[in-house]
């Protein structure tokens, strides 16, 4: 069976030149839009509401709990804990990057980071806030916070829009330029070896780049808040599909209550994918040669030889690129008192 090649993916393909030597162009300038400029104060900010525990119900769970800037943007695990010890269904996907993505989370519920920062805080099973009025009335008590969103956002300024536009801004500066691909991409032949190049020419060959094209290696570029969205697994019927649970999830489906988007899925960025293991929404798969395996099979209908695995595997490490230094910031504190509840026994 043929893979289904989305037809903006291929009208992509069709209208743009071949490039023997780079199938995917390098990574733009991160898009920042308009009503959210980045200043050094606002990023300041956002970075630490980032790393805040006590912007979550019971003071454990900051946003770099799940998404660990100090390491690939995620948290290593299969689904990640959240307040009192609860966990989630979906794997978290990693911060680094999602700047270039036009739709946020697995399921492309949020179309802006903006939006995405909004979402965890109140999420009973993660950050647990009761609602968003909590979270601004939790900062509203440390006057450092309050002085900052007055200096950043003018008087009044501490609300949950502004939250949302603070560590939106912090989050559009962790991207990672300067991979082997990327200085392949610029025309540096020799930043890849040449396994690394074989197994580019195997993802060409099995028609990985139907969904995974672009920059960002997660789909063609189209305007913010429109999702390029894949069906997971593609091709069922095969052992994998039991193996790794690929189907009780239903997908976009639980965001949109549509039949259509049933196991339908935003696709993932390729960027650092080497890092970011366990792989797929539900983190079910351990190792990335099994990962490829999986959705070359599901996807493509191919049977891969540990050959052909290795090699894009090979490939798919050099989409590694160069982290930006990250330092712990000092959070706003308040003398003689917590603002963090005490557990309820």
């Amino acid at each position: 069976m043929s893979p289904r090649i989305p037809s903006i993916v291929l009208a992509t393909l069709l209208a743009t030149p071949a490039l023997a030597a780079a199938p995917w162009p390098p990574l733009p300038e991160v898009p920042v839009p308009a009503d959210n400029p980045m200043t050094p104060a606002k990023i300041e900010l956002g970075k630490q509401l980032y790393f805040d525990p006590r912007i979550s119900g019971d003071g454990t769970i900051s946003c770099n709990t799940c998404h660990n800037v100090m390491e690939a943007g995620d948290d290593d695990r299969a689904t990640s804990a959240g307040v009192h010890g609860k966990r989630g269904g979906r794997s978290s996907g990693t911060v680094y990057n999602a700047a270039y993505l036009t739709v946020q989370f697995w399921d492309g519920r949020a179309p802006t980071l903006e939006e995405q920062a909004k979402g965890p805080v109140t999420n009973p099973i993660e950050m647990g806030m009761a609602d968003h009025g909590a979270v601004i009335t939790r900062i509203g008590q440390l006057p450092g916070y309050v002085a900052q969103f007055e200096a950043v956002f003018g008087k009044g300024g501490l609300s949950i829009d502004n939250f949302a536009k603070a560590v939106a801004a912090y989050e559009r500066t962790l991207v990672t330029p300067d991979s082997p691909y990327q200085r392949y991409a610029k025309g540096d032949e020799s930043a890849l070896n040449e396994q690394q190049k074989r197994g580019m020419q195997e993802v060409l060959n099995a028609g990985c780049t139907a969904c995974h094209s672009g920059a960002a290696f997660a789909g063609p570029a189209l305007p913010v808040g429109t999702g390029f969205y894949q069906k997971f697994p593609l091709i069922p019927g095969s052992a994998y599909d039991a193996k790794y649970d690929l189907t009780s999830d239903i997908g976009r489906m639980e965001a949109t209550k549509q039949e259509s988007d049933k196991n339908m899925w935003r696709v993932p960025t390729w960027l650092n994918v080497a890092l970011t293991a366990p792989y797929f929404h539900n983190g079910s798969a351990a190792t990335l040669d099994e990962a490829v395996r999986v959705m070359a099979k599901t996807q493509l209908g191919k049977d891969l030889t540990d050959a052909q695995v290795a090699d894009i595997v090979a490939f798919l490490g050099s989409l590694t690129g160069t982290f930006p230094k990250q330092e712990m910031p000092r959070l706003p504190s308040l003398e003689g008192k917590t603002i963090v509840p005490a557990d309820k026994k």
